[in-house]
Parts: C-alpha cells; structure tokens; sequence
C-alpha cells in the first residue's frame, strides 16, 4: 500500500492577512442550513484563505484533503478520505477499504456517511481542488448520494475553480447546497480600505486599487505588498498585523 502524505490531509497553517466577516458569517449560515458548501473561483480568487480561516475559526474538528490529479483513481481518493477523517475521529473506517470498494459507488456513500452518524461528533470535511478530478466517472454517483446523507453534525466543503458535476447542482433546489462564488470572494472597497490600513498605508488609494485589481483577492495582495516596497526594494509586508474585519 503506498504511504500517505500527511501534508494532503493536515489543515493548512496559512492565513490570509485579514479575516473577512461577511464570507465567514456566510459561511457559518450554511453550515447551519445546508449538507454541502461550494467555494468555487478561479486560481488567485483566495478559495483556500478563506476556507481555512474559517476551518479554524469554525469550532468543529476539521477532516481537511487537499486533492491531487493522480487521486481520480478511487482506491487513493477513498484512503485520503477515510485517513483525513481517522485523525478527527480515531476508529474511522475500521472496515477496510478495499471492501468498501467492492461496493458501488452509492454502497460506499451510505456506509460512509452512516460511519459519519455513528460518530456524533461536529466535523468538518474540506476537499480542496477537487475539480482537478471531476472527470473520474465515479465522482458525481458517489457525491451525489453522500452529500443528502450527512448527518447534521457533519458539513462538507468542495473548493473548485469550476463548477461540480451537474448532479450535484440540482441540490440548490432542495436548499442543501450553498455556493460561495468567484463574484462573493472578490474583495470589497470596504475591506481593500482596512486592509491598506492594517499595512499602515493610506486609505484614499484604495479606490485606485479596487480598480486595478477588480477586488480580484491575489491582485489586492500583490498590489499591496509593492506599495509595501521601500526604496531599497526591501518589503515591509510582513511587519504587517493580521486583523479580523467586522
């Protein structure tokens, strides 16, 4: 059996510079009202910041996966999976996994998600760049079927920089999706303001940079961190205090 690596399953230390209150509240809301959320962005749109602030700030034992394209081959997906969710809740997936691959695809969702009940403990599930595999054939039967089954202790977030698989969309109708889109990740003038004034910089440029960067969250970044620079080319960014944006 090939060795995992931890840092795939281990919850990113990396924070954003600021924690935006609007997304987190968002983001708490459907945890409260939904099975399953989607952050989906392009590359740059800061889907892994804001899903890990929250993933610490969020009170919940949190089962993180950050997903490669060689894992399209369920055998590896599905011991990532059981491994990231086995740290949070020792015991997890006792059985195992090569006979839970000798289930279908909706065998394996219900065995899993029952496991998850069993358990009774809040978690948190965040599979990050799972678009990487959404051509796997055995994607949309099995997320199809696992997600309606989470028990309410449990809530899953699938980060992407495009859309799941069509069944998984038709959950919005049922209002047990919520999605957290490229348009909502953008930064505001409000929030490109603060975080000038975190840097010490002055707010009145802020308009000038929500132009330039389109609120786009890794322009904002790379715009601040020059304005940052001093004469000798040195940056000042990170003396720079991270701050929670109310």
């Amino acid at each position: 059996m090939t060795q995992l690596i931890i840092n795939k399953i281990s919850l990113p230390a990396e924070l954003p510079r600021i924690s935006r209150f609007r997304l987190i509240e968002k983001l708490g809301g459907s945890l409260a009202t939904c099975n399953l959320t989607v952050i989906n962005g392009r590359a740059g749109t800061g889907k892994t910041l804001f899903a890990t602030d929250f993933a610490w700030q969020c009170g919940r034992r949190v089962a993180w996966y950050k997903v490669d394209a060689s894992d399209s081959d369920p055998a590896i997906f599905f011991r990532y999976l059981i491994a990231s969710i086995n740290r949070q809740r020792f015991g997890f997936g006792s059985i195992m996994i090569e006979d839970f691959l000798k289930s279908s695809m909706t065998g394996l969702a219900e065995s899993l998600a029952y496991e998850l009940e069993q358990a009774a403990i809040p978690l948190l599930i965040v599979l990050d760049d799972l678009h990487l595999i959404y051509d796997a054939e055995w994607i949309a039967p099995f997320f199809s079927r696992f997600s309606p089954l989470l028990p309410a202790e449990t809530h899953l977030i699938i980060i992407g920089r495009i859309q799941p698989p069509a069944p998984l969309w038709r959950m919005r109708s049922k209002q047990t999706l919520s999605i957290i889109d490229e348009a909502a990740l953008d930064f505001t003038l409000d929030e490109i303001e603060m975080l000038l004034e975190i840097y010490g910089l002055e707010r009145s440029a802020a308009s000038e940079v929500f132009t330039e960067s389109r609120g786009r969250a890794s322009r904002v970044s790379a715009i601040a961190r020059q304005m940052l620079m001093d004469d000798r080319g040195i940056s000042k960014f990170e003396r720079a205090p991270r701050k929670f944006l109310q």
